[in-house]
This record gives structure tokens, sequence and C-alpha cells, in this order.
């Protein structure tokens, strides 16, 4: 006999292991039905004693045959009550929501060993710092509210990857723990993973490249036929549209206007985005690049060298969801100092918080920054559409709305 351990051993599941077997699971009773389940599957048992009900956890002994577990004997008996409401069982269980951690590991398993492949160095770096970054649509969690040691939880843990590039580590990239103050909703959470990478000595083209193959290499791993990603054409390279163009075809906005609202109007810039551009690019079958934003909103990227008017910034969009955002390097210090003071101004002019700059950041690029590409990816947006699934809190182990 083989002792399987608490739960339904994979094995059995899969129907792999025939023979007699001691396993732990939860009952489910339905109409002439008796199961033993798991978040990740389920196998029939003989008829229980009445003294089993509906939801109680049980050890028992019996032969498989076939996903099924016959001359069943009970070890342990734990009854249990059963919640309808705010249930663990009910949501890990019954909703997929456990399926959908195993399949999540299962990317991320993946991804890892792309990025292997690339000779890329998987990196940790703080969750709490000294500054957050200055970008005006991001708000920040204070960890240390206090003028002694002011800490943030990271929006992205940007800063500090690209000082490991200056430090002379030419690629690397982490599934990092974020932080964003104030998001939530279908596509959103406070905390949520992001997937960041960084290649020095490469451009915006290679990253675009790299963020291809990771959506390819997660649908291939976890996507089925409720893969949302493979209602799309997938075949490579994805299209590109730049800002410009997507607004002219979209909202029916000129260049020149479009520079302007970035300029001089970014409510109304992001309005149309939001309102007009996204649901256009949902209507094109293909994941599609958004690129070269207006400089004026280049954040951290470096103006492209055939029009200093925009930025070498891009976004993926896959079924009318954003899953990145990603820029061909800004690496002149002074620049980027600027840019934050801008930052800082604006915040202050809409009277939002306003934090450091990040002196440590801005003297690694006096350093010597080598020219990179670098890209930021929700990697739940991901698992959300490859699965298929409604929103983010089906792919989450505990959304803010379980806590």
């Amino acid at each position: 006999m083989r002792r399987a351990g608490a739960w339904l051993p994979s094995d059995v599941l899969r129907g792999e292991l025939v023979g007699a077997v001691e396993v732990g699971g939860r009952v489910r009773r339905s109409g002439d039905r008796t199961a033993l389940v798991d978040a990740f599957g389920s196998l029939d048992l003989d008829a229980l004693g009445p003294q089993v009900r509906d939801g109680d956890l049980v050890v028992v002994w019996g032969r498989v045959e076939a996903r099924s577990l016959r001359s069943v004997r009970v070890i342990d008996h734990r009854p249990t009550t059963r919640h309808e409401g705010a249930s663990d069982v009910a949501r890990l269980l019954e909703r997929g929501v456990g399926a959908a951690l195993e399949a999540r590991a299962r990317a991320a398993a993946a991804l890892r060993a792309l990025f292997a492949s690339w000779r890329f160095l998987e990196v940790e770096t703080p969750s709490l710092v000294p500054c957050p970054g200055l970008d005006t649509h991001l708000d920040a969690f204070e960890a240390f509210p206090t003028a002694a040691l002011p800490r943030f939880l990271i929006t992205s843990p940007e800063y500090q990857m690209k000082r490991l590039l200056v430090g002379g580590i030419p690629r690397c990239f982490q599934l990092a723990r974020s932080f964003r103050r104030g998001e939530l909703g279908s596509r959103h959470n406070p905390e949520f993973t992001m997937l960041e990478w960084y290649r020095a000595f490469s451009g915006m083209n290679d990253v675009l490249e790299d963020t291809e193959a990771i959506v390819l290499a997660v649908n291939a791993e976890i996507g089925g036929p409720q893969s949302l990603l493979s209602t799309l054409d997938l075949e490579r390279p994805f299209p590109r549209l730049s800002v410009a163009e997507a607004f002219e075809r979209f909202a029916g906005v000129a260049a020149t206007e479009t520079l302007r609202l970035a300029d001089e109007d970014s409510e109304q810039f992001y309005r149309l985005l939001i309102e007009r551009v996204e649901p256009g690019l949902a209507t094109l079958g293909a994941p599609v690049f958004l690129e070269r934003y207006p400089a004026s909103m280049a954040s951290l990227a470096r103006t492209c060298a055939d029009d200093p008017r925009f930025a070498e910034r891009f976004e993926l969009y896959a079924c009318g969801v954003e899953l990145c955002n990603g820029f061909g390097e800004l690496t002149h210090g002074g620049e980027q100092r600027a840019r934050f003071e801008r930052d800082r101004a604006e915040r202050t002019a809409r009277g939002l918080p306003v934090y450091p700059i990040d002196e440590r950041f801005l003297t690694a690029l006096e350093e010597g920054m080598p020219p990179s590409g670098g890209n930021a990816l929700g990697f739940d947006r991901l698992v959300m559409l490859a699965l298929g699934a409604p929103s983010l809190d089906a792919v989450m182990a505990f959304p803010e709305r379980e806590l």
C-alpha cells in the first residue's frame, strides 16, 4: 500500500497509479456521486457512511481503479462547517482559483526557463525604497511616515534594477511584488506581480522581441481552448502602431493635436486613449504594440533619434488589456533629473503626494548606464488572459477583496 499524504497526489488524479493507497481530501456529494476533492482534481469514491457529510475532511484507504477509489475505508474523519459566503474552500476549490494558481506557477517556471536560456540573471531588489517613482499617474504606499527614515513600497523595481546594469550586470529580470495605492478593479489590485527585465547594450526593438516570446511562452504553457490570447493572431512580429497613428485612426485626432494634448491637457489625452484608442486596438485581432509616445510622456525613456517630439516608449495591448510599459532607456543623468523636477512640480500643482528624488539612482546614471532596453509586464494580467479568466481575482491567491 502507498501512503499518499494529506491531499490527493497528482499521479492518482492523472490515473497513473493503480493499487492500494491511503489518501486525504475533502468530501463532495452531488446526487448519487461521492468524490474526494482538492483544488486540482477529484477522485470518485464508493459510498461513505452517513456520518461523513458534504465538506468534511477525511483520510481514506482504498484501491485506485481508473480515477476511482474502491473498497473505501475511512482512516480519519474531521467534520467541518461549510460557509457559503467568505469561504476559501468555495473560492479555491469550487471556483477554480486553486487550479489557476497551479497554472500560474507553471507560467512562472516557463518564464524562468526562458530567461535562463537568454542568459539573464534573476535578481531580487528591495520592496522598501526611499523613492517609489514620480510618475504623476501612480501613487505609492508610505511604509515609514517619519522624517528620519521615509520609506515607500515600490511601484516598480526599476531604479534598483537599472543600478545593477550600471554595476556591470548586463541582463537581469525579476518577478517582483509591486504596490500602487488607489488601484482596484477587475484588472487592478493594490499589490501585484510585475515581470521586469533589462538588457544592457540593447534597445527597444530587442525588448519588443523579448515581449513577444514571453507572451507566446506563457500561452503555450497554460493556454488552452479557453485562452483569450489564442483568439488572436499570434504570428510574430506583432503589429506596431505609433500613438499619433492610433489617435488619428481611432479618435480622429491629428498628430499635431495629439502632441498638444500630451503637452497641455494630459487628462483629455488619457480620456481619448481609454475611451477611443484602447477599444480600437482591441478590434485589430492581434496583440499590438502602441509605440512612440509624445516626448512629454517619455517618463524614463529616451527620445526618438529621428524625431525628438516622440519617445522610445511602448505598451503592448492584447484583448483590450494593457500588458506592459517598456522603454528604450534614458541614460543621461542630467536629463533624468530635469524630468524628475518637472514631475515633482506637476505633482505639487495637482495636490498629489510629492516623493523624494532618488539621488542614488541619478548618481548611478552619472557613473554611466549602458544603452539599454527594459520592460515592466503585468504577470497577473498575462496569466488572466492565457487562462481566459474574468478578472485578476481569479488568478491571485489573495486579492484585496479576500483579505
